[in-house]
């Protein structure tokens, strides 16, 4: 009880917090009424501590803290719109999972323990958990959700968009590159004929001259092993 009892008052401000940043009316809505809600259900705890003989006291309790915490991040880190919305009820139904887990077992013990009365408490405020519950769960199927995929549709054409813009100018990039290369190319071939042109030109002319200094020699002296040598 004391661990519920510290969770149901820190979750009033964070639903106050979370109503702020909604923006569909209806989820704006559902998060206030249940504000107040959980404003009533923190009174009817401090009943049943009274029918139980206990002083109302409220004891830290980490899990709700950290499911807070996380509701919290998902505010931080998206902008306003339906893609919040859905992130919020998210955090919201963990929450709501949470709650309806503690008033359950809490009215089994109650019950197996012969008090009644503060049996009928937990489950009362059990029932309201649920319907909470159940009242995100439409909201997120029939509205919100559809509406996010949406967003997230218009934003993943426009980088596509983008995308494909970038990409057009990279295409001609690479076209003038290539068309530089073949340029490149058909240079080095036209320079590479003239040289080859050139030098193989040269080779026949130096071999006619050499030719023209063997073939003048007198080869009478020649012996079997060989031409002549002539002093």
């Amino acid at each position: 009880m004391k661990d519920i009892y510290y969770a149901e008052k820190k979750l009033t401000k964070a639903l106050g917090k979370m109503a702020k940043n909604a923006t569909n009316p209806k989820l704006k809505e559902a998060f206030l009424t249940h504000q107040s809600q959980t404003e009533d259900q923190v009174a009817k705890l401090e009943h049943a501590f009274g029918v139980l003989g206990l002083t109302p006291k409220a004891k830290k309790c980490a899990a709700m803290d950290g499911l807070l915490e996380e509701a919290n991040e998902h505010i931080e880190e998206y902008a306003k719109g339906a893609g919040l919305d859905a992130a919020m009820i998210v955090g919201a139904q963990k929450v709501e999972h949470y709650e309806i887990a503690a008033y359950g077992s809490m009215r089994s013990f109650a019950r197996t323990l012969g008090y009644n009365e503060a049996a009928m408490i937990f489950e009362g405020i059990r029932e309201q958990e649920s319907d909470t519950d159940e009242l995100l769960t439409n909201l997120a199927e029939s509205v919100i959700n559809p509406k996010a995929e949406e967003e997230t549709e218009d934003v993943s054409g426009r980088a596509k968009s983008a995308a494909g813009s970038n990409g057009n100018g990279s295409a001609r990039s690479s076209n003038n590159g290539s068309e530089d290369s073949a340029a490149g190319e058909d240079s080095s071939s036209r320079t590479s004929g003239r040289e080859g042109g050139d030098d193989a030109l040269a080779a026949e002319e130096s071999n006619v001259n050499i030719s023209s200094m063997t073939d003048g020699n007198n080869r009478e002296g020649e012996s079997e092993t060989g031409a002549a040598m002539g002093y």
